[in-house]
């Protein structure tokens, strides 16, 4: 029984704790207290399921208990009668009704027919920085722990926890409203989306923990809101872009990872386990994109992924191809971890030296603390120029 319950637990945070906290900060404009009422309920589920099974509608039950527990706090804190009734008639009934922040037709405003995405377009409101959106939607309602969303943007976890403090206390301060917004203002807050489902893709492309390196369910998610976005603006390049991107990496799937779980390298992998019909559908949806005539870095890493995506084996990749691809991401998303990639196209055209000395360089700015692929790369150049004890070093720091 016990096991029963946190599967369905699980099961229910998956699918609705994005649209409960979502529920909350409509009402009562707090996201801490949002999160906070949230997790109490699923808290509370843990120990009411046990006793009385699992209801029949359990997102519909967690977010009537986190209702309630958010409407007791309004009433302790005393914030008036206003904040009150907001989170009072936000509930259609005491039998657990979906609870909505407004008596407002969210789809017929925005176009969005699918609740997740609809949500992250509210999340990513224009008056935050672009990161901030981005790690508020990954935190708020994808699920997203702040060391997962740290890792996503390179930075300590202390450093993230910090910006999402701030971008709470701006929306407080600044009393930017939570709702969803009109189909006209949705190119508004694009970028964020699209960031946002990138970093979610790349979290169960290769989780930050647990037990297995690919969390599926992530990946899966990722892939869909994406193909909903790239349908809902057909004539957004990027939103094609980045669609074919997930796609070209998704079709490695099988091949990434050994029987015992470990990660297979490209190099290595067996490209008869790649999936041929989604890199074939991956490659026209980027032909698509590239005709538009608006490029950009998720078209540009599509187009990368692509040329190893297409070649019969390793020894047949384009590697210039691939170098001056990464010449030109560098042009519209300059970044470390761009040029850290870069150096491993020019090792391969160039030789490792080539690439070492790029490598090297990276290291000795410090513009990438911590990032584990940066010693693992060099540790693998070192290891081609037969510089065995520097390698192992390297591989030890990697490690």
């Amino acid at each position: 029984m016990s096991d029963t319950v946190e599967q369905a637990v699980a099961a229910t945070f998956r699918e609705s704790w994005g649209q409960i906290v979502a529920t909350l900060i409509g009402a009562t404009g707090d996201w801490d207290l949002a999160e906070e009422c949230a997790q109490d309920a699923f808290g509370a589920a843990l120990v009411n399921w046990r006793r009385h099974g699992v209801p029949e509608r359990p997102g519909a039950w967690l977010t009537s208990v986190a209702r309630n527990r958010a409407t007791d706090v309004v009433r302790r804190r005393a914030v008036g009668a206003g904040k009150l009734r907001e989170v009072a008639v936000s509930s259609r009934d005491d039998e657990g009704g979906q609870v909505v922040a407004e008596e407002v037709d969210e789809v017929a405003v925005s176009g969005v027919q699918d609740d997740r995405l609809r949500l992250i377009f509210t999340c990513c409101h224009p008056a935050l920085a672009l990161d901030a959106q981005i790690a508020l939607t990954l935190r708020t309602l994808v699920g997203l722990t702040t060391p997962e969303i740290a890792r996503a943007f390179l930075v300590p976890e202390a450093t993230m926890a910090q910006r999402l403090v701030r971008a709470k206390r701006k929306i407080r301060n600044a009393r930017i409203p939570y709702r969803v917004p009109p189909a006209g203002l949705l190119a508004q807050r694009t970028k964020g989306v699209l960031g946002a489902l990138y970093l979610l893709f790349n979290e169960g492309y290769a989780a930050t923990s647990g037990a297995g390196l690919v969390r599926q369910r992530l990946t899966a998610e990722a892939i869909r809101l994406a193909r909903l976005l790239s349908d809902l603006m057909p004539d957004d390049a990027e939103a094609a872009g980045l669609l074919a991107l997930m796609l070209l990496h998704d079709a490695r799937r099988d091949a990434r990872l050994d029987v015992a779980g470990d990660l297979v390298t490209l190099e290595e992998q067996d490209r008869a386990l790649w999936n041929a019909a989604e890199i074939t559908q991956a490659i026209a949806i980027l032909k698509t994109a590239l005709d538009l005539g608006r490029p950009g870095p998720y078209q540009i890493q599509a187009a990368i992924v692509a040329c190893h995506a297409t070649a019969e084996d390793s020894a047949d990749t384009d590697w210039n191809q691939i170098v001056a691809l990464y010449d030109r991401l560098a042009t519209f998303a300059p970044s470390p971890v761009v040029d850290l990639n870069r150096a491993v196209a020019i090792a391969m055209t160039d030789g490792p030296a080539a690439g070492l000395g790029i490598v090297e360089s990276l290291a000795a700015s410090h513009a990438l603390p911590g990032y584990h692929l940066l010693p693992a790369t060099r540790a693998e150049l070192l290891r081609r120029l037969h510089r065995p004890d520097e390698a192992a070093a390297f591989y030890r720091e990697a490690m």
